[in-house]
């Protein structure tokens, strides 16, 4: 049985907390929030510093100093869990869900992940582009199926914008 099911997030290491993150750079999606209702939208959009190949953060170690809208995934959890992806493991946990069937920690060690969960297969790079000027509508997008594996670009004409 894994450590997550008999710990509470607060009670984790740093190595098992670490370990939670499947990679997948979602957190790492610029997103939207629309001021009437709240609600997130996310966008193909990734974060300068993301990896897009690894789905690892270029400047981890600094990044709340580098990057102010960076989430701590604890202060999220606490604050605005919306923020994360519902596949996101710390967001299942902390509303008492399991972690997702194709997680890292319910395969056996080096299976990669599913194709469509990491951004690395449908996002892009903010790195080189005007993010004030760019049309962030053009980009949103929904995570669909029953493990969210399937990611779908919003239309104009979508009920959901």
């Amino acid at each position: 049985m894994g450590f997550w099911k008999n710990k509470k997030l607060e009670e984790m290491s740093m190595e098992e907390w670490e370990s939670l993150c499947d990679g997948c750079g979602r957190c790492c999606l610029v997103k939207m929030e629309e001021e009437e209702t709240s609600l997130i939208y996310y966008t193909r959009l990734a974060c300068e510093f993301l990896d897009l190949e690894s789905g690892e953060c270029r400047i981890y170690n600094e990044r709340f100093s580098n990057k102010t809208e960076c989430l701590a995934i604890r202060d999220c959890l606490k604050n605005n869990p919306d923020w994360l992806p519902v596949s996101c493991a710390y967001r299942c946990l902390n509303e008492g869900r399991d972690l997702p069937s194709w997680h890292p920690l319910m395969q056996a060690p080096g299976v990669r992940l599913p194709r469509g969960i990491g951004v690395g297969d449908w996002a892009f790079s903010v790195r080189d582009m005007d993010l004030y000027s760019l049309d962030l509508e053009a980009h949103l997008i929904s995570f669909e199926g029953v493990d969210g594996s399937e990611v779908r670009l919003l239309e104009e004409d979508d009920d959901e914008i």
